[in-house]
């Protein structure tokens, strides 16, 4: 694996991060179509680039939440079940999950039509939570739980975290912030466990790459975190839903052919 296509996932990763795309399975389908072998680095690769992009939710927001007690709190309470979940099954997502195409195509385009239909269906109340600082610790938990299900690749974490803060009375703009901060936990704790368990062992030209592709995803998620927070004032999700689908079926026919 290079440094050119550790900056080309790097880009791919900042984009898709904190869109309800699914960032892991972007990476898992563009190192298919980069015939980049899956091998132990690049799997550990796909996780901890990931963190990168998380550091621009950090940059952007610690302003905001050091000082504030009470988000960190909901913070916490929303990333405990996520963890727990994540600790059980990581044998099973690294070693079978992340090398399942079929899986990843399938929860593409599965979560497409399941954002098209909640979105259809979904109607923002006005006593919606309008507050991180309002949720209650039940809609915390109910929110990491939502997003242990996006431990499968292809569902979208970000995708998974806001449709459980709508559904549980969360306003949009809201949980859209929740699922940035709360995606800096869990990403910490999933890149610094992938390391340990991998014991570092990686060469000065794969930390290397690994540092192109981390630099790279931090710089472009600031874009991306900034234009879905002015998308969301105006629109949904449902082309995000569309897309999904649409690129699942490409890969699908790939696949199958």
């Amino acid at each position: 694996m290079t440094p050119l296509y550790g900056i080309i996932l790097g880009v791919i990763e900042g984009l898709t991060e904190f869109l309800p795309i699914s960032s892991t399975a972007h990476l898992i389908l563009a190192s298919k179509v980069l015939n980049i072998f899956q091998s132990d680095f690049v799997k550990s690769f796909e996780i901890v680039i990931q963190f990168g992009a998380i550091l621009a939710v950090v940059f952007l927001y610690w302003k905001k939440v050091l000082p504030n007690k009470e988000i960190i709190k909901r913070i916490l309470a929303a990333f405990v079940p996520t963890a727990i979940v994540g600790f059980v099954l990581y044998k099973i997502i690294k070693g079978f999950l992340m090398s399942n195409l079929m899986v990843i195509v399938w929860a593409l385009i599965l979560g497409g039509v399941a954002i098209i239909f909640l979105e259809h269906w979904h109607k923002e109340k006005e006593n919606d939570v309008a507050e991180i600082e309002k949720m209650s610790y039940r809609q915390c938990v109910t929110v990491g739980l939502a997003q242990a299900v996006a431990m499968v690749p292809g569902v979208s974490r970000a995708a998974a975290t806001i449709f459980g803060g709508l559904l549980s009375g969360i306003k949009r703009k809201t949980i859209v912030e929740f699922s940035f901060l709360l995606a800096a936990p869990i990403m910490l704790a999933a890149s610094g466990y992938d390391l340990f368990k991998s014991g570092f062992n990686f060469s000065v030209d794969q930390f290397g790459v690994l540092a192109f592709g981390f630099v790279t995803s931090f710089l472009v998620a600031i874009v991306a975190v900034k234009f879905l927070l002015r998308y969301i004032q105006k629109h949904n999700f449902v082309w995000f839903g569309i897309y999904r689908i649409l690129i699942g079926l490409l890969f699908l026919l790939l696949i199958l052919n």
